[in-house]
């Protein structure tokens, strides 16, 4: 009686597709669980009503997550569930402790080999044994490189044409790679050492060649939850399909929409195809975001709502559960500089309005665009950190990029204009203004140092004014020595610690994480979507990180863009993912031109006043609400406001949709205006139409008759 107490408690307060995911029975069960729907919540209480109910016992239970803060969160979950001994661990966590455990027997008593932290070193060995100078950027790359390959369970020998089917883009000549992989793994041996995906190779191999190995194992394992299914690699797949020995009590939660990683190997196919893989699987959609307020849920739907490719066979739609919110909001400014700054002044608003530093954050698409949020930040005095990255100026090649320009003023001439000063001076570290290189870690450092260069840029077209006399100045041009002292400065200003404060992150690193206000910065064409975004499949997950970026938010969203990169720049579009918003002030479309008219400019999202939804086509817009929504139309004044119409048409010897549309009648119907203000926000109701029938509507809507506004007799010639 106490545990089937218990167990109903554990149902308590779930939803109705919460509790068909935790009540499924046992066997393969997907559960698609939208951002912000609980899915913590649900496989959490699946498998602690399970051991309560005595379906399973908890010490037979493997959970597996991608972070060890995610696995944490579980077993707290678990533990205040009444429920313990559940595994709750990272794929590598739980590889690396079957591995040790099995090692004496699976190598004949010699100790476990060294596990490498990190493969740069010994991949700049590799490099270096095949005729390769690696920097450590493009060591990073290459060691990239080999993860990807290894965690496709692609061989040296295959490397080449597995990459040219995979569309990949290579740091350098795909043989090269190859020649430096097969060198790596010799080393490797050479040395004694693994690294994790050889640890996760060796969890495999001791199952399906040693039939004591897999029969312990899966003696200790009986029911399996994978969470963030959408990431699984191929590699994790196999070791998941070890464990499982054939078996199917397996939960998988996911969220197809929200795939960013295939640059890493992992792939959604496995979420994607889990019902043809598990015949007779249990597929719940979890849809209530209980994150996010109803306008930011419904901007979310709108993006992903037009996603392409595997991934959108899963979409799902979400339904915000919170209560209503201010509606996100789309800014427009002239350059980056103006758009950190304004970005810096309303954190620095929301911060003395009460909204804690950490509740904030400023999410972009690179880590180089951070420098100028973190100028901005530092110069509003608000606090901030760095997630997932190093601070713009403590990044290694920002450091030997000042040291190299500090040493070139003794060898630029000093009338060299500073932009031309920088790129020279830039020479030092390799850096050179053509195309960045391929490769992550060598473009992000490329990236990083054309920041100087734009920097350099931007503080060229302030020269300094010197006085020559007591009424009298000079303007004087800006030299490299300047620009030096200038960086010393935002480096010292930077550099202070900050123990709590903004959020500063890529739109990768911020997966998995919230905030009550989210700022989503530089949403331009050739930033999202990237450049190097060139196959469609590409260009979709572009469009799936600003999904994720947006339902980071649970109450305030900003987006903005800026028109050029620096002052005067070249001019650039929006991201194409950016929906058709409503502009106030005229309807003017944003672009170059009218981003230099102004120095910012308000976009307003419309959302459904039923449902929050954001609307997208006009006629929605017009209505205020979802087609799929239900209608409150004043019949009554419908009719009055159509007999008026016929009777203006008339006079004017025009068709009735002239004077107005029946959408702009239907929303005067449902929306029964009472005052000018609402009348004129009505879309189709300008000031022309309101100065020649406002009064008139007006008064039909407080129930006048037509013929008391508009009498017959008026109209007769």
């Amino acid at each position: 009686m106490v545990v089937h107490s218990a167990a109903e408690r554990v149902l308590a307060g779930l939803d109705p597709e919460q509790r068909s995911a935790v009540t499924a029975p046992a066997g393969p069960v997907c559960i698609l669980a939208g951002a912000g729907t609980g899915k913590t919540r649900a496989v959490t209480s699946r498998i602690a009503h399970r051991a309560l109910t005595g379906d399973i016992s908890a010490r037979h239970v493997l959970a597996v997550t991608f972070t060890a803060r995610a696995a944490a969160e579980m077993r707290a979950r678990l533990t205040g569930l009444g429920v313990g001994g559940v595994q709750a661990r990272t794929f590598h966590a739980a590889a690396l402790r079957q591995v040790r455990y099995f090692a004496p027997r699976l190598l004949e008593g010699r100790a476990m080999p060294e596990l490498l932290d990190s493969k740069v070193r010994v991949v700049t060995l590799a490099a270096a044994k095949v005729g390769l100078r690696a920097d450590r950027a493009a060591a990073r790359d290459l060691a990239g490189e080999i993860e990807w390959a290894k965690s496709s369970l692609v061989e040296p020998a295959e490397y080449v044409v597995a990459a040219a089917k995979a569309l990949r883009e290579t740091p350098h000549e795909p043989a090269k790679v190859a020649e430096v992989f097969a060198a790596y793994e010799r080393l490797k041996r050479g040395n004694g050492v693994i690294d994790f995906e050889d640890m996760l190779r060796a969890a495999v191999w001791g199952i399906e060649e040693h039939a004591d190995v897999a029969e312990q194992v899966r003696g200790q394992y009986r029911h399996f939850v994978v969470d963030e299914y959408q990431d699984v690699n191929p590699l994790q797949q196999r070791l998941l399909d070890a464990w499982l020995g054939g078996r199917d009590d397996l939960t998988v939660v996911g969220d197809a929409s929200q795939t960013i990683y295939s640059f890493t190997g992992a792939t959604s196919s496995y979420l994607v195809d889990f019902p043809r893989r598990h015949r007779g699987a249990t597929v719940i959609r979890l849809v209530r975001d209980y994150r996010s307020t109803p306008q930011v849920v419904g901007l979310a739907n709108a993006v992903i709502s037009q996603a392409r490719g595997a991934e959108a066979r899963l979409r799902l739609e979400l339904h915000g559960q919170r209560p209503p919110g201010p509606e996100p909001e789309l800014r427009i400014f002239t350059d980056e500089p103006a758009e950190a700054n304004a970005v810096a002044a309303r954190c620095r608003a929301l911060v003395d309005g009460g909204t804690p530093a950490r509740e904030i954050a400023v999410l972009f698409r690179t880590n180089a665009q951070s420098e100028a949020y973190e100028k901005a930040l530092t110069e509003a005095a608000v606090p901030y950190v760095v997630q997932g990255a190093e601070r713009f100026f403590e990044r290694p090649e920002v450091r030997q990029a000042m040291i190299a320009l500090r040493a070139a003023t003794r060898s630029i001439p000093g009338e060299t204009p500073l932009p031309a000063a920088v790129v020279e001076g830039l020479a030092a570290v390799g850096w050179a203004p053509d195309a960045p290189p391929a490769g992550g870690a060598a473009r992000e450092r490329w990236e990083a140092l054309a920041a100087l260069v734009q920097l350099a840029e931007e503080y060229a077209a302030t020269p300094e004014v010197v006085p020559i006399g007591e009424a009298a100045a000079i303007e004087r041009p800006v030299t490299l020595g300047d620009f030096n002292e200038e960086l010393a400065r935002r480096a010292a200003q930077q550099h202070v610690p900050t123990v709590e404060g903004v959020t500063l992150a890529s739109l990768h690193s911020a997966k998995g994480l919230e905030w009550d206000a989210v700022f989503l910065v530089g949403l331009a064409e050739g930033t999202l979507p990237t450049t190097y975004a060139k196959t469609p499949e590409q260009v979709e997950e572009e469009r799936r990180l600003l999904y994720v970026g947006i339902t980071r938010a649970r109450e305030w969203l900003w987006l903005s863009y800026a028109a050029a990169r620096s002052p005067g720049g070249r001019a650039r579009r929006p991201s194409r993912f950016l929906p058709q918003l409503d502009r106030s002030g005229g309807g003017e479309r944003a672009g170059a031109g009218a981003a230099r008219r102004t120095e910012r400019r308000r976009t307003q999202v419309v959302s459904c006043r039923i449902c929050g939804a954001t609307l997208l086509a006009g006629a929605d817009r017009k209505l205020g609400r979802c087609p799929t929504c239900p209608s409150d139309l004043d019949e009554d004044l419908y009719e009055r406001l159509r007999e008026w119409r016929q009777r203006v048409a008339g006079a004017q010897k025009v068709p009735a949709y002239v004077v107005f549309t029946d959408a702009t009648l239907t929303a005067l119907a449902e929306r029964r205006p009472g005052r000018t203000e609402e009348l004129i926000a009505i879309a189709g109701i300008g000031p022309r139409k309101l100065g020649l029938y406002g009064d008139t509507v007006l008064a039909l809507v407080a129930g006048a008759a037509v013929d008391e506004v508009c009498p017959q007799k008026s109209f007769e010639i």
